[in-house]
């Protein structure tokens, strides 16, 4: 498995894990609105005193309004915040459908009275319908409402049964448009998230590899060299390119799970054996403690890196390495830089400190019979 594949399965991971509650126990609020036809089923029972099948009747349909509103709400609810299916869309607008029609049913037992359930069309409408469409289900839940009331009665002596409807609707419209923007700004975050893991995963393979696949190419080419002089020499060099190529193995998977801990006094002496093969003079501290502890770690990846270069691109004969509690430098006799553009190294190094709230500065060296040198140093706070 790549790098890449990793950061993508973390990706997965991070949306699979992401589950919305509102999808999941939205429906307990909608069900504990269902109190408030109650008073529909005691306009059923006041209307019906000498008509028991009739008031058995009415009863079951309000029963069966709750059932398809709660159900309807349930599954609209899985497609507004996961993906629209033909049984979630059946569901949002055949409930809505199904509604209206028991509320017809109802009309010649109650009468007028029904429109106190147009409520729950507008709030199903308002949360459940797809998002172009659950504006003009409330608008006309509540035009409906009215041109229903102002034909067949006074709209003055009834409009409690327009108003709530339309201020549940607009309440529901209201929230879900903040519930929305929340959910974008959670996607946002685990956008965020994966491409940080993707930052840090390729700042940290290059420093790894880049340090290693250097050192391997000078002890293989030291080993060419050896392999008829001094042949056990030669077989030391290889034993230890394949020592430090499964070390390098191991580093990688630890730093793609997140897992890596670079310490200073393990890079203070890979740096050492890296340039000394290269034929560097190197001078450089002994005493690891004076580095604070809480920066160590960060100074271990610039010596690293610092190392890497020096080894690549330098061509000097000695480098300089010093240290101190907030502090790293290392400086070179090398070409120095010459006007060329940072590469991806150094780029990932400013992206870390930055992290850290550290800075980086390079600038000319020691001169040298190949250029004026380089001279690296990092300042941490």
């Amino acid at each position: 498995m790549t790098p890449t594949d990793d950061v993508d399965h973390l990706a997965d991971e991070l949306s699979a894990q992401v589950v919305d509650p509102w999808a999941r126990h939205g429906w307990l609020l909608a069900a504990v609105w269902l109190v408030f036809l109650l008073f529909p089923a005691n306009e059923v029972a006041q209307q019906t005193t000498d008509r028991p099948v009739v008031r058995l009747l009415g009863w079951g349909l309000i029963l069966a309004f709750a059932l398809v509103y709660l159900l309807a709400f349930i599954q609209s609810q899985m497609g507004v915040h996961g993906c629209w299916t033909t049984r979630r869309r059946v569901w949002a607008f055949g409930g809505f459908a199904g509604m209206v029609a028991a509320m017809a049913t109802l009309w010649p037992i109650i009468g007028l009275e029904i429109f106190g359930m147009s409520a729950f069309l507008a709030s199903l409408a308002a949360f459940g319908w797809p998002r172009g469409w659950s504006v003009g289900g409330v608008v006309g839940v509540g035009v409906g409402t009215a041109l229903v009331i102002a034909v067949t009665d006074d709209l003055s002596n009834l409009w409690p049964l327009l108003f709530i409807p339309m201020l549940i609707g607009g309440f529901g419209l209201l929230l879900r448009r903040l519930m929305e923007g929340d959910e974008r700004r959670e996607e946002l975050q685990r956008t965020l998230a994966v491409a940080s893991e993707r930052d840090r995963v390729a700042r940290d393979v290059h420093d790894v590899l880049g340090h290693s696949l250097t050192v391997v190419s000078l002890k293989a080419d030291l080993a060419e060299r050896l392999v008829d002089r001094d042949p056990e020499r030669a077989k030391a060099e290889i034993a230890a390119i394949r020592s430090l190529t499964r070390q390098s193995l191991a580093e990688i998977r630890a730093t793609v799970s997140g897992l890596r801990v670079t310490r200073l006094s393990d890079e203070r002496d890979a740096a050492i054996a890296a340039l000394g093969d290269a034929g560097i003079e190197v001078s450089m501290p002994d005493d690891i403690d004076i580095v604070d502890p809480a920066h160590r770690i960060t100074i271990a990846w610039v010596l690293r890196e610092a190392t890497t270069n020096v080894l690549r691109h330098s061509g000097a004969q000695h480098a300089d390495v010093s240290w101190g509690p907030t502090w790293l430098e290392v400086t070179d006799d090398g070409r120095g830089l010459r006007g060329r553009r940072e590469g991806h190294g150094l780029t990932g190094l400013r992206e870390r400190l930055a992290r850290v709230g550290g800075t980086l500065d390079v600038s000319e060296g020691n001169p040298g019979p190949r250029g004026p040198g380089t001279r690296l140093r990092v300042d941490l706070p």
